[in-house]
């Protein structure tokens, strides 16, 4: 794995750039977080507001995909470098099951 600090002879200019990026990755968390509360009080604030089901299903399950896609990202740290065969069988596994309930969906309706 590829680590993301420097790795100079001044340890002072070590310590500073961990630091910047510790809190720029504390900054996107606390970001993600916020928006991923939101989008629950909105997927609340749908259905308490008594819209049709066809609105409201698929409006939360777009919300649940985003919020899957910011857990992934920025709470399992998928985004840093070094993580790009954990991504490919979690891909692989999204695939196959995409593929899963098309194939049953299909069998049932026709």
């Amino acid at each position: 794995m590829e680590n993301n600090h420097t790795n100079t002879e001044n340890a002072t200019v070590d310590i500073a750039y961990r630091r910047k990026k510790n809190a720029e990755e504390m900054r996107h968390q606390v970001i993600t977080f916020a928006m991923m509360i939101f989008f629950t009080i909105v997927a609340f604030v749908a259905v308490g507001a008594g819209m049709t089901g066809w609105f409201t299903i698929p409006f939360i399950l777009l919300l649940a995909a985003i919020q899957v896609i910011f857990q992934l990202y920025y709470f399992m740290h998928m985004s840093h470098k070094g993580h790009e065969a954990p991504a490919l069988f979690l891909y692989s596994g999204l695939l196959v099951g995409l593929i899963t309930v098309l194939a049953f969906m299909t069998i049932v309706w026709w």
